[in-house]
C-alpha cells in the first residue's frame, strides 16, 4: 500500500480544497493519471498519480480542506483488477460486428492535448474454443446511442442463444457504453466553461454526438427558466436563516480578502488620475488589427497601456520596487526587471497572474503574453509560478465600463495602475471643441517608498505613450 500525501504545489502554500476525485476507491489508475482536482489560495491544480495500481481510500471528501502533507488517498500498487468473467465477452465484442472499433494502441500519459473523459476497458477474454460466435448482421452501424443499446441487446441475446451468458457482473459496463457522451474535446471545454453537464443534453451531431450547438442552445433553455424562476427576493413569511446564503470564505476569496487587509492596513496608499486623450491609441490599435504581423492576435488599447507602463517604470524606476522589512531594519528593493501584473476577475475571484520579463517582450509578443493570460486565468488554469514575483500591477476597470477608481496594491509591489473606459468626450484641440477618445487614469502609490512628485510623473509619462503611441519608438 502506498498513500499520497498533500504536496506543496506553490510557493509556501499550506492548504488546499478537494474540488474533485477523478478516481473511487476500486479504480484503477496509472503513473501521471488525474486523480484529482484542488483548489489552493492561488489556483485551481490537477494532481497525477505518482503511483500505478488500485485505489483503495480516499482520505477526505469534496470541498474538505486539508493541510499540506495530510493524506489524499491510497493506491494498493501490487493490486490488480478483478478476476475476468469466463463465461461474459468483453463488451467491445458485443458490438464489433456492428461499430467501428477504435484502435486500441495505449496513447501517451501527458502531452497528448485536451484531455477526454477517461474510459475504463474491461480487459478483453480469450473465448473458448468452443464457443459459437454468431454471423454478424449485415447492416448499417447504429447512428445514435438508442441503436446502439438495441444493437448490444439484440447481439446479447444472440450470444446468450449460442450458450454464453450475459450476467449482472456485465451490465453495468453495458450501460456505461450506452450512455457514453459524445462530444468532441472544444464542445466539452465549453460546457466546462459554462458549467453544463453534458449528460443533460442532447446530441444532434452524427451518431448522437453533441456540438457546440447543442450546448449553447442548452444554456440559452436554462437561462429562460431562470428568467421563468421566482424571484431572487424570498417571501416574508419565511423563516430567516432560510432567507440567507452562506457560503464558506476559502480558495482564492480567502487569500485576496487577507492581501487586501494587509495591503490596505500596512502600505499607506497614495492615488492620483489624469485624464488622457486616447485617440491616438485608438488609431494605433485599429493599425495593429489589420497588419500581417498580428493576425489571429487579439489586440485592445490595454496592449498599448501595458507598453507604457513598462516604458514609464524605466524612467521612473522607483515604481517598480518593493519595501521589505528585514531583521536589519526595512529596505527597499528596486527591480530591474518587470513581470507585469494584470488583475483579472474569474469565476473564482480576483486573480493577478503575471507576465514574466514583460519588458523584454516586442508589441506582438505581449499581446500573445495578455492573450494567454487571460484566456488561461478565465479557465482557472493559472499556476501558482504564474500568480508570485509581480513588481507592478494594471487593473483594467474599463473593460466593465468605469470610468476610473482608487485600487489597492498588489502585497509586495508598491504601484498599480488603472485603466478607466474609452468613451467620445467632448475635447478642447487648439481651441476648438471636437469629440475625442477620452480615458481616465487612476494609479495608487505605497507612499513609503513613492512621493507625490515621482507618482506624478510616472502617471504623466504613462499618459503621453497613451496620447502619441510613436514616443514608444524613440
Amino acid at each position: 500500500m502506498s498513500t499520497f500525501n498533500l504536496p506543496d504545489v506553490g510557493e509556501g502554500l499550506t492548504e488546499a480544497e478537494i474540488v474533485s476525485w477523478k478516481v473511487k476507491p476500486g479504480d484503477t489508475v496509472a503513473i501521471n493519471q488525474v486523480f484529482a482536482e484542488i483548489e489552493t489560495a492561488k489556483s485551481l491544480v490537477e494532481l497525477p498519480s505518482p503511483y500505478a495500481g488500485v485505489v483503495r481510500e480516499l482520505h477526505a471528501a469534496e470541498g474538505e480542506t486539508l493541510a499540506v502533507g495530510a493524506p489524499l488517498f491510497t493506491v494498493d500498487e501490487a493490486g490488480s483488477q478483478p478476476e475476468p468473467l469466463t463465461n461474459v465477452p468483453a463488451v467491445a465484442d458485443i458490438a464489433e460486428a456492428d461499430t467501428p472499433v477504435a484502435s486500441e494502441e495505449p496513447g501517451p500519459l501527458v502531452g497528448s492535448g485536451p484531455k477526454a473523459d477517461a474510459v475504463k476497458r474491461r480487459a478483453r477474454v480469450s473465448r473458448p474454443a468452443s464457443a459459437v460466435r454468431p454471423a454478424p448482421v449485415a447492416a448499417a452501424a447504429p447512428s445514435t446511442p438508442a441503436a446502439l443499446a438495441d444493437t448490444i441487446s439484440r447481439r446479447a441475446t444472440e450470444i446468450g442463444a449460442a450458450g454464453t451468458r450475459l450476467t449482472a457482473a456485465a451490465k453495468p459496463a453495458v450501460a456505461a457504453l450506452v450512455n457514453r457522451v459524445l462530444a468532441k474535446p472544444p464542445v466539452r471545454k465549453v460546457a466546462k466553461e459554462l458549467g453544463i453537464d453534458l449528460t443533460e443534453v442532447i446530441g444532434t451531431g452524427g451518431q448522437g454526438e453533441i456540438t457546440r450547438e447543442d450546448v449553447l442552445s442548452y444554456k440559452a433553455q436554462r437561462e429562460a427558466e431562470r428568467d421563468a424562476a421566482p424571484t431572487f427576493w424570498s417571501p416574508k413569511g419565511v423563516e430567516l436563516d432560510h432567507r440567507i446564503i452562506r457560503t464558506p470564505v476559502r480558495g482564492v476569496r480567502k487569500a485576496t480578502a487577507k492581501a487586501m487587509v494587509d495591503s490596505a492596513f500596512t502600505a499607506p496608499h497614495v492615488s492620483i488620475f489624469v485624464d488622457v486623450d486616447a485617440s491616438r491609441t485608438m488609431e494605433y490599435v485599429a493599425r495593429l488589427k489589420k497588419s500581417r504581423d498580428f493576425e489571429g492576435i487579439k489586440v485592445s488599447p490595454l496592449l498599448v497601456l501595458a507598453k507604457a507602463v513598462i516604458w514609464a517604470a524605466a524612467r521612473n524606476p522607483s515604481v517598480n520596487a518593493s519595501w521589505v522589512e528585514t531583521e536589519n531594519g526595512a529596505e527597499i528593493q528596486v527591480k530591474h526587471f518587470m513581470n507585469l501584473g494584470i488583475a483579472a476577475a474569474t469565476p473564482r475571484g480576483l486573480m493577478v497572474p503575471n507576465i514574466k520579463e514583460a519588458q523584454d517582450l516586442s508589441m506582438r509578443e505581449l499581446a500573445i503574453a495578455l492573450n494567454d493570460l487571460a484566456e488561461t486565468a478565465r479557465a482557472g488554469k493559472t499556476s501558482p509560478a504564474d500568480m508570485t514575483g509581480g513588481t507592478l500591477t494594471v487593473t483594467n476597470i474599463g473593460v466593465l465600463g468605469i470610468d476610473t477608481g482608487t485600487p489597492i496594491i498588489n502585497p509586495g509591489e508598491v504601484a498599480i495602475v488603472a485603466f478607466g473606459t474609452i468613451r467620445q468626450k467632448p475635447w478642447v484641440v487648439d481651441g476648438v471643441v471636437v469629440p475625442r477618445w477620452i480615458t481616465t487614469l487612476g494609479g495608487s502609490f505605497d507612499h513609503r517608498v513613492v512621493d507625490g512628485d515621482l507618482s506624478a510623473r510616472f502617471m504623466a509619462d504613462v499618459a503621453s505613450i497613451m496620447q502619441e503611441p510613436a514616443l514608444l519608438l524613440d
